[in-house]
């Protein structure tokens, strides 16, 4: 079996503590997280090589492939090979012959840093792709939507070590549950995501993506190649993702903390106890 870094390592540092100018000092050990290049290929072409945590791979090859548009479904995905090299991990993935062809048509190189998704297009006009249209008939009580968000935080055993990660979740409206994903970068999380639910054929439509993160134009992008129709997140969204939202049918929830939130496009899938009037 294929043998990579751990998600985690420790680290000795000086730890200070105290007030003002009365700090004392004391040796501890810390938790952190790896971050290693990882390398999409596919027929031993290099796509995008991404800093990422190396947990989840298989996830990760899955879930970056489908939301990047080279395939709809995992069986267009013929083969996978998780190689270590000396410089980080390859994850080598062969296609059908028609996703091949249509990858070769559209080359589109990118290094990736966590803090973005969107380095190394070729155009301007690559920024913006055509995006399904998401019309899943999905209801969801506002309630739901925030006990989804305390359940992914039990659920980020990375992040309870580290306190320096982020997680992109599935809450399933069947039965309440949360699938969760870790990573040093929040694109790298909700592709991780997206490549779990494909290979437990989780359906896209029945839940919504939870994510501790803010919401930029790539994180609606993505959930709309995943076929999600709510977006739910604990930060704000920036202008063009409110309107790449609405674009793309995605009903976009923002600054969800407490017991309020903010919902920006197609709030007609969210179901609100109403008040009396008064109350």
């Amino acid at each position: 079996m294929m043998e990579y870094p751990a998600p985690q390592a420790e680290s000795l540092v000086q730890h200070w503590y105290g007030e003002a100018d009365q700090y004392r000092q004391a040796d501890a050990c810390r938790i952190l997280p790896e971050e290693v290049p990882i390398a999409l290929t596919y027929e031993r072409v290099t796509h995008a090589v991404m800093m990422a945590t190396p947990q989840n791979l298989e996830d990760f090859a899955y879930g970056f492939t489908i939301t990047e548009g080279i395939v709809k479904n995992p069986e267009q995905i013929t083969g996978l090979e998780i190689v270590r090299r000396p410089a980080g991990i390859e994850l080598r993935m062969e296609l059908a012959d028609d996703q091949l062809d249509a990858l070769m048509r559209r080359r589109r190189y990118m290094a990736g840093p966590v803090g973005c998704g969107l380095c190394g297009l070729e155009s301007l006009e690559a920024v913006m792709r055509d995006l399904p249209k998401v019309d899943a008939g999905l209801q969801a009580s506002g309630a739901s939507l925030l006990k989804a968000l305390t359940t992914l935080n039990s659920g980020q055993s990375l992040h309870r070590e580290t306190s320096a990660v982020h997680a992109a979740g599935f809450w399933s409206q069947a039965d309440e549950t949360v699938l969760v994903r870790e990573d040093v970068g929040r694109h790298n999380a909700l592709d991780k995501l997206g490549g779990a639910m494909a290979l437990r054929r989780i359906d896209p439509r029945q839940g919504a993506v939870v994510l501790t993160s803010r919401v930029s134009v790539e994180m609606v992008q993505k959930t709309a190649m995943l076929g999600v129709p709510i977006l739910v997140a604990i930060s704000a969204p920036s202008a063009l993702a409110v309107r790449t939202a609405r674009a793309a049918g995605i009903t976009l929830v923002a600054r969800a903390r407490g017991n309020s939130f903010d919902v920006h496009s197609h709030p007609h899938r969210l179901t609100m106890a109403r008040h009396p009037a008064g109350a």
